[in-house]
This record gives C-alpha cells, structure tokens and sequence, in this order.
C-alpha cells in the first residue's frame, strides 16, 4: 500500500480515486496534482514507482491536508463561537449552520427525537389536584 501524506492509500483503485483518501484533496485537486506530478490518472496506486510517489508527496505538501486543515477548520469554527456570531452560535447549539429548516428535519444535527407534547388524561388528572394544592397554599401564604 503506498503512503501518501501520512495516509496509506488503497492500491487496487486508480490513482485519480486513491488520492481522494486523503483529507483535503477531492476530484478537483486530483486533476491539478497529477498535471503537476506527471502522472497519469489511469496508473492504478500499486503500479506507482518510487519516484511517481515521491513526485505526488511534494505536490500534495504544497496544499493544506490532514492534520493542518483539521486544525485550520476547528479554530475557524472556534473562532466563530469566540466572536459571538450567528453561525458560531449554531455550532454551539448543535444546530444547522447554513440556514436549513429545523422545525422537521435537521436529525443529523440534532440528535435522536425527544418527544415533548400531551400528556395521557390520567396522569394530567393526577397532576392537577398537586396544582391546586399549590395554588391554596401560595395564598394562605401571601394573606
């Protein structure tokens, strides 16, 4: 399995897919790293030589990958919950950032259902004569 930028790619795919693997790169940098390394797109990643590999390192290190880019992303967002903005509040809460409907929906994000409404007829008749003993009491206690 060749390594590349700290991830071992998957040798039987075609390199324009194996490269995906790592974080930061998708379908579009591919095109712009293999133009830039000179290697062809169809070369599955067990046939790269050891220069095609150390060839594909150097033009990855040139773009912000793994580690670098999980960092820069978690301080943006940290940033954005520091300064008070609307969109780092969102994070906060745990809520859709970019102005998706919450009132159906939105499970990713908001985790399981917790059902909130009526309550069955017994257990409300249950609850209100404490009600009303609440009620009696907090006026005998303002006389």
């Amino acid at each position: 399995m060749p390594r590349i930028a700290g991830i071992d790619i998957p040798e039987q795919k075609r390199i324009e897919a194996a490269l995906t693997y790592i974080y930061g790169v998708g379908k579009h940098n591919v095109r712009d790293i293999l133009k830039e390394s000179g290697v062809d797109a169809n070369r599955r990643a067990k046939d790269l030589t050891a220069d095609e590999t150390s060839r594909l390192q150097r033009c990855i290190d040139k773009i912000n990958t793994e580690g670098n880019l999980r960092k820069q992303v978690r301080e943006n967002i940290e940033r954005l919950k520091r300064i008070g903005a609307y969109r780092g509040m969102r994070h906060a809460f745990g809520l859709p950032t970019r102005g998706q409907r919450t009132r159906t929906n939105a499970r990713t994000n908001r985790g399981k259902r917790k059902t909130v409404g009526a309550l069955k007829k017994d257990v409300r008749t249950r609850m209100e004569p404490d009600q009303k003993v609440a009620e009696k009491e907090k006026e005998e206690s303002s006389k």
